[in-house]
């Protein structure tokens, strides 16, 4: 099977590793990756700060760069979610939201292709650790995925999952949100964090790299001995 990678802005500046991670993944599943490196950023920063204009400039494009039959996928179900929830609301002409509806039925965030599309859950991975994972608000409220990450990390050798308390709580990232409202987005990590190590943990495990910047950010800040990793680096650990 071809699939299209996308490769969210903030993890191809901050997070090579994760798209280096899940092209490891989808060729190990048997898809041939197919990359095209015109593709940009999604539009959602511009949409959640209110520059819709803008957006509808970036979702035309990013349509155009995906204007094939094979299914996107994505280690993000911010952008995912985004696109699928969001493009439609962009503008009212025709031919636009038909190609938004094509493209709305094959993006898909990687956990949830994994299990529901290839229904492929074992990739012979090992990770030595104790980690917690974290469903963060896009992934579950957005996009809507729980069971897809926790099956997967099931399967993986040496790996064992526990879960903190208060797990759907938001890590107080929420994109300019972190930087608009500081205070608030400081509190609302340190809670999330200080769930984490009472797990005795040693790793923070999500699907969104984008919390990361806010969790990771707090743990390195504080030198608290737990660390953030990617469900995506995990599975690869084959």
């Amino acid at each position: 099977m071809k699939v299209n990678l996308f490769v969210p802005c903030f993890i191809d500046q901050f997070y090579p590793e994760v798209a280096q991670a899940t092209v490891k993944l989808l060729e190990k599943a048997g898809c041939e990756v197919l990359f095209d490196p015109r593709q940009t950023c999604c539009g959602q920063p511009a949409f959640n700060s209110g520059y819709w204009k803008e957006t509808f400039v970036a979702a035309q494009h990013f349509l155009d760069v995906f204007d094939n039959p094979y299914p996107v996928v994505a280690p993000s179900a911010s952008c995912t979610g985004f696109i699928r929830r969001n493009y439609s609301k962009l503008s009212d002409d025709k031919i636009f939201l038909e190609r938004v509806d094509n493209l709305r039925s094959r993006i898909f965030e990687l956990t949830d292709f994994l299990v529901n599309q290839l229904n492929f859950t074992d990739f012979g991975a090992q990770f030595d650790a104790t980690v917690t994972y974290h469903d963060a608000c896009t992934a579950l409220r957005e996009y809507g995925i729980k069971k897809e990450p926790r099956i997967l990390l099931s399967h993986v050798k040496g790996l064992k999952l526990v879960e903190m308390d208060r797990a759907e709580e938001c890590c107080g990232f929420g994109g300019t949100f972190s930087v608009k409202f500081t205070p608030v987005s400081i509190a609302m990590v340190q809670q999330k964090v200080e769930s984490a190590l009472r797990t005795g943990a040693q790793y923070i495990v999500s699907t969104e790299a984008s919390c990361f910047m806010n969790i990771g950010g707090y743990i390195k800040k504080q030198k608290l001995p737990i660390k953030t990793i990617h469900i995506a680096q995990i599975l690869a650990n084959f």
